[in-house]
């Protein structure tokens, strides 16, 4: 039986070994598999950007090769390095006992590291033989909490076409409650409840789609769901439950 710490150790290294990826591990002293997230930081605890899980154009014709170049390297990767920027700041507040500008690395910490952790959910909801419906226990919860699958779709696409401004469309469970929520995001962070751990995320941002749609938002957003990969959308309900 693979235990955690034997799947840890064996897990590819990534960038000279010290980034690991984890798309599931075994739960310690039991057969059962959870689904986790890409991990967001390395051996150090630093965050670190994973490789994409496939090409630029894999995507295509929904999302254009370059638009997904550019959104990888020039949108998530920047946010990785100023999240690893705020909190290595905020760690010489610390040691020297200077907080002038904690309010601005806060921030900058808040808002940097909110787009690492959804942009790497977005690249993971995403496949180029994506599509259809979801199954299993999360058709259930969606059909338990919106009535049917057609509904939820419905009112997802609309909240995330309506977000003002730039941000994100978000289908998330709430452990508390026990059930499934749309919310909107306004930037990276803006408009969450506390609590809601992320399963679909919907990039509303111009660059993740304006080479190709312009101001169409609405007719990319609804494209997206050509593309949804539902299994690792349902991968990631089924290990918060």
């Amino acid at each position: 039986m693979t235990t955690r710490r034997d799947f840890l150790q064996s897990t590819v290294a990534i960038a000279g070994g010290l980034a690991l990826s984890s798309f599931s591990q075994a739960k310690e002293n039991s057969s059962e598999t959870i689904y986790t997230p890409n991990k967001l930081t390395d051996a150090q605890g630093k965050y670190f950007l994973l490789p994409l899980p496939y090409s630029y154009n894999a995507l295509e014709p929904v999302i254009d090769a370059k638009t997904v170049e550019l959104h990888y390297n020039f949108h998530h990767k920047p946010a990785v390095t100023a999240a690893n920027k705020a909190e290595d700041n905020l760690s010489v507040a610390r040691d020297n006992n200077d907080f002038t500008l904690v309010k601005h690395y806060e921030k900058e910490l808040a808002f940097n590291l909110s787009s690492h952790i959804l942009h790497t959910h977005y690249w993971d909801n995403l496949s180029g033989k994506g599509g259809g419906i979801p199954k299993g226990n999360l058709l259930k919860a969606i059909e338990n909490n919106f009535g049917s699958y057609d509904k939820l779709k419905t009112h997802l696409a609309a909240a995330t076409i309506s977000v003002e401004g730039a941000g994100w469309g978000i289908l998330g469970y709430l452990p508390a409650s026990g059930k499934l929520m749309v919310l909107q995001c306004e930037n990276h962070q803006k408009l969450t409840a506390w609590g809601v751990i992320p399963i679909l995320v919907l990039d509303v941002w111009e660059h993740a789609y304006y080479l190709k749609y312009q101001n169409r938002r609405s007719e990319y957003v609804n494209n997206l769901f050509d593309i949804i990969n539902w299994n690792t959308v349902e991968q990631r309900f089924n290990g918060v439950l």
